[in-house]
């Protein structure tokens, strides 16, 4: 194991009573209350973790989905390394309003390259029993909008909250990979001339 520890910013997006709060919680203290208020602005935890034999801090941001927070919640998206994209199976506006939640992150995140940024997709409170968003029209939209991963949760339940955690680790470990593949990539020779590889593509 890595003795270096990687320290994640992580940020949940979407609207107000889907479940950022309840899955942020159960995953750090492993509790659910079913009595949480609305998020007023953010609120932020920590949780420590092994992942593929690396030592993780993770960060996660938990931020108010309500429109008149706006102005609370963008500044702290700046510096994140992974965006979970939440909403709730039993609320389709919810689901709807993903893109409006992707587009804010983008604008406000100050992200260089957000092709390659790392979003994941949580589907929450699959433990309800009537569901307006299926799992097939989320997958689509995942693989339509990124090729997303996408996870069905229930903070309630704890259902795939460690997996859709791990998962975003995951995915900012592997951009991370590749870029350092792409630096190693670019050599500089004795005479101070930077050559880089290049694909027959470009």
């Amino acid at each position: 194991m890595s003795g270096k520890n990687l320290l994640l910013k992580v940020i949940l997006l979407g609207d107000g009573g889907v479940g950022k709060s309840s899955l942020m919680n159960r995953y750090v203290t492993d509790r659910f209350d079913s009595q949480s208020f609305h998020t007023i602005g953010v609120e932020f935890l920590n949780r420590d973790m092994v992942v593929d034999g690396r030592l993780v801090t993770l960060q996660i941001w938990d931020t108010a989905g309500q429109e008149r927070f706006k102005s609370l919640r963008t500044p702290f998206y700046r510096g994140a390394d992974c965006c979970l994209l939440t909403f709730a199976v039993n609320d389709s506006r919810s689901f709807q309003n993903l893109n409006c939640w992707k587009r804010e992150f983008i604008n406000y995140s100050d992200v260089k390259d957000p092709e390659r940024f790392s979003f994941v997709v949580l589907g929450n409170k699959v433990d309800v029993e009537h569901r307006e968003v299926g799992e097939v029209e989320a997958r689509a939209w995942c693989e339509e909008n990124g090729s997303y991963p996408y996870f069905e949760t229930s903070a309630k339940d704890d259902t795939n909250v460690a997996a859709a955690f791990e998962a975003a680790v995951r995915e900012v470990l592997a951009t991370e990979d590749q870029m350092d593949h792409a630096l190693l990539s670019s050599t500089i020779d004795l005479h101070g001339n930077r050559k880089t590889s290049r694909s027959s593509c470009c």
